[in-house]
């Protein structure tokens, strides 16, 4: 339990008498019960948000807990969907779809300016951009590397694209948009895919993934990006590939469900140097999309569950604020 410090006060000292429950840091005096209360942040935990509209597993996401879109993926066949969604913290409603139906795509940016690219339709490779304006999509650059699987950072107008699976290959090369084209950034020290990232095209986070054929080894290995060049990071505790991730920092980030090979519901948080554990998921999957701003407000959504059925449960991650009464 959080304690008060012991402090010296002079002239007058007025508390306020309510408080708002759903902020921390407040001190306030109750004359209800004539005791004093504190607010603070919780433990992180998940709890259940509303369910998506479209069941789907291989989607993407973009934006923060409270405000994120979902797009793409694929229901039980590889053709795509190009269906979109918009979360407001309670509820998903239907946006226009994307122009070109895809799954196994990547996406960064926010809710009401978010960029969805690469990913496969019918086995065909994609490397189209394309970019969300909170209403409709319009076409951006290609990428220069069609890919499947890969990973996003960033913005709409400053993001980066790395990892995935080219065209009989896993690939560590990375692409950095700029709002209108694609140019090569940094090679990764591991090439991998189904992979997740965090943070922006300067100070990104990947995560995870899979090696590939023919190994098919999945990945703990972190790697942070600077703008230029990749560096090692801690390492993941739990070993896991199609996991997702949250945070526009590599200092912040979160990680959660993937497979081992089987689905699990086990988050991490990074703080920059290591992972430690977080709450689990009360639904293990794999091949889920998330959102969310840092490593302690993150959103999950969609994926296959362990008997490998598309699902439209959502899951939000935050502290919550507890009341202390002295």
């Amino acid at each position: 339990m959080a304690n008060l410090k012991s402090t010296s006060i002079t002239g007058t000292l007025t508390l306020p008498t309510t408080v708002c429950s759903g902020s921390t840091g407040n001190v306030w005096y109750n004359t209800s019960t004539n005791r004093f209360q504190y607010s603070y942040a919780g433990t992180a935990a998940w709890s259940t948000g509303g369910a998506m509209i479209t069941a789907r597993n291989t989607l993407a996401g973009a934006g923060i807990n409270t405000d994120a879109l979902a797009f793409g993926g694929y229901i039980t066949g590889p053709a795509g969907l190009a269906c979109t969604e918009a979360y407001n913290g309670t509820s998903w409603t239907v946006k226009t779809g994307l122009i070109n139906a895809r799954c196994g795509l990547a996406g960064a940016g926010t809710q009401g300016a978010a960029l969805a690219f690469a990913g496969s339709v019918a086995n065909i490779y994609r490397g189209c951009t394309e970019l969300f304006n909170g209403t409709s999509w319009s076409a951006g650059g290609a990428m220069n590397t069609p890919r499947v699987f890969p990973a996003g950072a960033g913005t709409s107008t400053a993001a980066l694209a790395f990892g995935g699976n080219a065209p009989g290959a896993t690939v560590a090369c990375t692409e950095t948009y700029n709002g209108s084209s694609w140019s090569a950034g940094g090679v990764m020290i591991n090439a991998r895919e189904l992979l997740a990232g965090a943070g922006t095209n300067t100070a990104a986070l990947a995560f995870g993934g899979t090696a590939g054929a023919p190994s098919y080894t999945n990945r703990a290995c972190t790697e942070a990006y600077n703008g230029t060049s990749w560096s090692a990071g801690g390492a993941l505790s739990t070993a896991r590939y199609s996991l997702a991730g949250a945070g526009t920092s590599n200092t912040a980030a979160l990680a959660f469900g993937g497979g081992t090979p089987g689905f699990v519901a086990c988050t991490e948080t990074y703080n920059g140097t290591s992972w430690a554990g977080g709450g689990a998921m009360a639904c293990a999957r794999g091949f889920l999309a998330g959102a969310g701003a840092s490593n302690t407000a993150a959103l999950a959504f969609g994926g296959f569950n362990t008997s490998f059925t598309s699902v439209a449960c959502t899951e939000s991650y935050g502290a919550g604020v507890q009341v202390c009464t002295l």
